[in-house]
């Protein structure tokens, strides 16, 4: 009975805790940077040496910057805009990329004081391929787009986590020389809290 007692203390004196912490601290910045795989191809570009990359419509390099706001010990939402960029390596003779501006608003759940999961969502503006050189005749722009993000996060520290997300998303070209592309991806990030 004692040990469940002091068992129950404990718990309440670490939930204080952590709680007063929160209430001390509600508003963070971040900024985070990721690599997405997937979605369908968009375009190949050839290189002389006989080597090819291709432009993914989910694949890239995405980095984003803005805060998060924790509601309560269990619940947090977090805003970002960030920039999201495939591209293939530069060659002397051109290079492609396709590029788009995501705004992201995700809610959290905190399972414990290391892991919590999310959803939310992605709206996109600005999506574009875009080629010089040899790929000049890439350029193509898309719609915006809204899509659904689903995440979990490990906080390594209260200023560095790491997340695995999914997001389902598709892009419509707006001149139709593409049609739509299922962009569709997984990915892993670092964020930084502070």
């Amino acid at each position: 009975m004692k040990k469940t007692l002091l068992a129950c203390v404990l718990a309440a004196a670490s939930f204080t805790a952590h709680a007063q912490q929160v209430a001390a601290q509600p508003l963070r910045f971040v900024i985070g940077a990721g690599l997405t795989f997937g979605g369908d191809r968009l375009a190949t570009t050839s290189y002389t040496n006989g080597t090819s990359a291709n432009i993914r419509a989910g694949s890239g390099l995405q980095l984003a910057a803005g805060a998060e706001y924790r509601l309560s010990p269990l619940f947090s939402l977090q805003g970002t805009v960030g920039y999201h960029i495939h591209f293939t390596p530069e060659a002397s003779n051109g290079d492609a990329d396709f590029s788009r501006i995501p705004v992201e608003l995700i809610a959290y759940y905190h399972a414990n004081e290391k892991w919590r999961v999310g959803g939310g969502m992605r709206f996109v503006r600005n999506a574009k391929l875009s080629g010089s050189g040899f790929a000049s005749g890439l350029d193509e722009s898309f719609d915006d787009t809204t899509s659904g993000i689903v995440e979990a996060e490990y906080l390594y520290s209260p200023s560095l986590g790491f997340k695995l997300r999914g997001v389902s998303e598709k892009y419509d070209s707006r001149r139709y020389a593409i049609g739509s592309a299922k962009a569709n991806h997984l990915g892993m990030f670092a964020n930084f809290y502070f």
